[in-house]
């Protein structure tokens, strides 16, 4: 399974189409951290504040990741924290020999990295055993549940834990450095950070992101036309990318956060965190340019962006029932379709002018027909919510120690068991051999 290097030609494709950042300063509801593009990272500083603070990174991860070159310019970049406490990589992996081989891709870390094995036979008895106490945290597989485990596994030992996706192109030490520096000095009174970045293609340098610029934004801007001015809408139309992946926050918030387990999972931790902290302990950071993998649309309502799109329907509509206590009447359905139509197009001709000035290729047609597919999703949605309203969500670490104790140091265990040989006839590899996976060598980390 050879995993390619970070090529020189992705390389030069990011510098080309790197943005050089100013935003403005303004401020909303929402801490805003701009990048002004004036000062400089402070590397040895950044390791003597990890020192300080006992911080861990997560992320969740499946084993196609490694074929990658993203995941191998994240390893580059991570070398340098050498006052991490820890690197958890919470791998969905059919074989344990999968499993060995990404322990050994990260073996020479300057941390503890520790590979968790989330749909591994020890993890799915040990999460099994639960159904006695009443508890259904077997699934469903997929990004929520593996952030479930990880940040388990993770906030055993750290105060603060960041979270990357890792499929990100465009990482650099800036990502972690500017989303973890305002949580490691406890006299900002930070207790949650959020990422936004601008979207764009490295190959094509056009705008990404459907979903958050021709769905999320759309139908915030008219659910609020048609419930009028409510907090919640408020807080989730503060956030410049509401369903960025990339968040950091503290272990006591980490603990009591229930993870959804679909589509909605960026968006429902943003309503649990409504829940729990008050919105100037908040904060959210511009971390630049920004590129991973591109889902399609789709062809039907369960495919791609268009499925993504449904599920994060259904958790907004869920966080008005949960926290304003109002619900979509069958009446107001026509009304929100035709606001969203009407809002959609407004913003497919924004973002053509943004594009055209900035000289960017921009298709207005296949924008258009995203905004009539995620139009089309609206009723049955409502619909399936009304038949359903109750969403499966995995309890919070908080509520399960209640219960068990242990079960953090048994998934943790469990997570660690390699006892499963998936074919006959194969030898693990063992953790202090490098993979058969084209990485680029790594530079050793330079001392503090």
């Amino acid at each position: 399974m050879p995993l390619p290097s970070a090529s020189g030609m992705e390389q030069s494709s990011a510098n080309c189409c790197r943005i050089d950042h100013r935003m403005d300063f303004q401020q909303g509801l929402i801490a805003t951290i701009h990048d002004y593009g004036l000062g400089k990272l402070d590397l040895p500083d950044f390791r003597r504040q990890l020192r300080q603070r006992p911080t861990s990174l997560l992320i969740p991860c499946l084993m196609e990741e490694f074929s990658r070159p993203a995941l191998g310019l994240i390893r580059e970049v991570l070398a340098e924290l050498s006052g991490l406490e820890e690197l958890v990589i919470a791998l969905s992996a059919e074989t344990s020999d999968d499993v060995a081989a990404a322990e050994a891709f990260f073996s020479d870390m300057p941390f503890p990295v520790r590979v968790h094995w989330t749909n591994g036979p020890a993890v799915a008895e040990s999460l099994q055993s639960l159904q006695t106490l009443g508890l259904n945290v077997t699934g469903p597989p997929g990004k929520g549940w593996a952030v479930w485990q990880g940040l388990g596994v993770a906030c055993r030992n750290a105060e603060i834990v960041g979270l990357f996706d890792a499929d990100i192109r465009t990482f650099s030490p800036a990502y972690p450095q500017r989303m973890l520096r305002p949580l490691l000095d406890p006299s900002l009174g930070v207790a949650y950070v959020k990422a936004f970045y601008s979207r764009l293609s490295l190959e094509t340098q056009s705008l990404h992101g459907r979903a958050t610029r021709l769905f999320v934004g759309p139908l915030l801007t008219s659910l609020e036309q048609i419930f009028g001015p409510m907090p919640y809408l408020r807080y989730l139309q503060s956030f410049r990318y509401p369903l960025a992946g990339e968040f950091a926050f503290t272990r006591d918030l980490a603990m009591n956060l229930r993870i959804p387990s679909d589509w909605g999972l960026e968006i429902g931790l943003l309503s649990e965190v409504y829940r729990h902290v008050a919105p100037r302990r908040i904060a959210q950071v511009d971390l630049g340019l920004f590129d991973h993998k591109h889902k399609t649309l789709g062809n039907a309502p369960s495919e791609g962006l268009q499925r993504m799109a449904g599920e994060i329907f259904a958790t907004v509509l869920r966080g008005l029932m949960e926290h304003e206590g109002r619900m979509l009447s069958p009446d107001q359905i026509p009304t929100l379709e035709v606001l969203f139509r009407r809002v959609g197009e407004d913003r497919v001709q924004q973002f053509g002018l943004d594009s055209a000035i900035n000289r960017l290729p921009y298709n207005r047609h296949s924008e258009e027909l995203a905004v009539q597919s995620f139009a089309t999703l609206l009723r049955p949605k409502v619909e399936d919510l009304m038949a359903a309203p109750v969403a499966h969500q995995l309890p919070s670490w908080s509520r399960l120690l209640c219960c068990t104790e242990r079960l953090q140091a048994d998934l943790a265990e469990a997570g660690q068991k390699r006892n499963i040989t998936a074919a006959p006839n194969r030898t693990p590899r063992r953790h202090h051999h490098r993979p058969l996976m084209a990485c680029p060598p790594r530079r050793p980390a330079t001392a503090a």
